[in-house]
């Protein structure tokens, strides 16, 4: 596994997106930094994290032998295996929060930026953005965010976690590249956060409306069942799940 550790950088996404446009990158090459300057989430967001209590890294994944119609697929694969990590580490009551925030307890411990590259239009790679709140416990003003010590009580060992982390990227980067996705999909959808439970959603013009969350589809869009039993789905610009 080739490990790159640096004490600050901008973004450990564009870290590792500015080294692959310059040379060629081992398979599973990973990016990790104390500090994060201008660490980004979805969306435009941005990543703050408390420096050196926090993972926060980046991973590049050779995608030019995988078959995908679904980006998603991806996303799924990504989640699991931050999930799979954490159960490990008996952290409890995880869930995925469409599309991939993982959270415990109700709270977000870890957040993931995935942007995929594309040549001559199939996927080429993805580079995979982590930030996922270990050793910290204290967030000024996000009352949503809480970290694997404030949810166990135990400290956790960066290192160990981030080795852990990879070990479940190839493992569930296997099952795609296998093309088992029912698979992957049903795992995917049995960890979603809220899945089966009345729920309160905002669209895009700020108007709440009730629903229950299905699954999703092999594209992303969640499948929310609504008051008038039809099934509609959503995508992530036009829907959000207040919690």
């Amino acid at each position: 596994m080739n490990i790159i550790k640096l004490d600050a950088t901008d973004s450990t996404n564009s870290y590792l997106r500015r080294l692959s446009v310059n040379e060629p990158i081992a398979d599973y090459t990973v990016v990790v930094t104390k500090l994060q300057t201008s660490g980004r989430g979805q969306m435009g967001t941005v990543w703050d994290s408390e420096a050196s209590k926090n993972l926060t890294f980046s991973v590049y994944k050779d995608l030019s032998e995988y078959h995908l119609e679904s980006p998603f697929y991806i996303s799924m694969a990504i989640a699991l295996a931050l999930y799979k990590t954490l159960s490990s580490l008996s952290i409890p009551k995880l869930s995925v929060k469409w599309p991939n925030d993982i959270l415990s307890e109700n709270k977000k411990i870890c957040g993931i930026l995935i942007e995929n590259v594309f040549k001559q239009h199939k996927f080429s790679s993805t580079i995979i953005g982590i930030g996922l709140n270990v050793n910290q416990v204290e967030f000024d003003n996000l009352p949503k965010a809480s970290s694997l010590k404030l949810v166990s009580g135990s400290t956790f060992d960066l290192d160990d976690i981030t080795k852990e982390i990879i070990i479940n990227l190839k493992y569930y980067f296997n099952i795609l590249k296998e093309r088992r996705l029912v698979s992957l999909k049903e795992t995917y959808e049995a960890s979603l956060f809220r899945k089966n439970k009345p729920s309160t959603f905002q669209d895009a013009e700020g108007v709440l409306f009730f629903g229950i969350i299905k699954g999703v589809s092999e594209y992303g869009n969640l499948q929310v069942l609504l008051e008038d039993e039809m099934i509609k789905e959503f995508d992530l610009k036009t829907i959000t799940l207040l919690y």
